[in-house]
């Protein structure tokens, strides 16, 4: 597919600038700039500090409502990551699964393999994954993939749609505006 140089670059910009971020949404609904009030930041770790000291970057509530973030992220990750580390990224003969990888993954690393990509070789096998660093559809939602599989990995949530999730807040609109062009 051709991307127009113009658009190429804003893509590079805006994915750099919303992982440096740490891009998310907190339960209101409004942009947390990556510190932690409560629940609700997704916000990169520093220095290789591992996922399990990590704020949790997913709200859900009593109810089974979950934020905008986790069901944004369940659909853009079963549209387009499914295909490879099975639906609700229970893994696949393809790519691991991911709901294990993701308990002990940091933000950070997994920002870092989805853009730039990963290869595992030995003598058994080649595993690959591509970089998807310039696809709009996955690093304009990197952040909210991460929220939805982290639920995942959590145990905080189950398999399938989330049946009540939040309403989409105006500046996630406003973000996915101006990542998408």
């Amino acid at each position: 597919m051709f991307f127009p140089r113009r658009w190429l670059a804003l893509a590079l910009t805006a994915a750099i600038a919303l992982q440096g971020a740490g891009f998310a949404f907190d339960s209101n609904g409004q942009q947390s700039n990556g510190t932690a009030t409560g629940q609700g930041s997704s916000g990169g770790t520093s220095g290789g500090t591992s996922a399990s000291s990590e704020e949790k970057p997913y709200k859900i509530e009593k109810d089974g409502t979950v934020d905008w973030a986790t069901f944004n992220g369940y659909r853009r990750f079963n549209g387009n990551c499914e295909t490879c580390h099975g639906f609700d990224g229970e893994g696949s003969s393809f790519g691991p699964r991911l709901v294990d990888s993701l308990k002990t993954m940091s933000h950070d690393k997994f920002v870092e393999i989805v853009t730039n990509g990963k290869q595992d070789v030995n003598a058994a096998q080649t595993l690959k994954m591509p970089a998807f660093g310039i696809n709009p559809n996955v690093m304009c939602y990197i952040d909210d993939i991460y929220t939805y599989l982290k639920a995942r990995a959590d145990g905080a949530l189950g398999r399938g749609r989330p049946e009540k999730h939040a309403p989409k807040p105006q500046s996630a609109t406003d973000a996915e505006n101006a990542c998408m062009g």
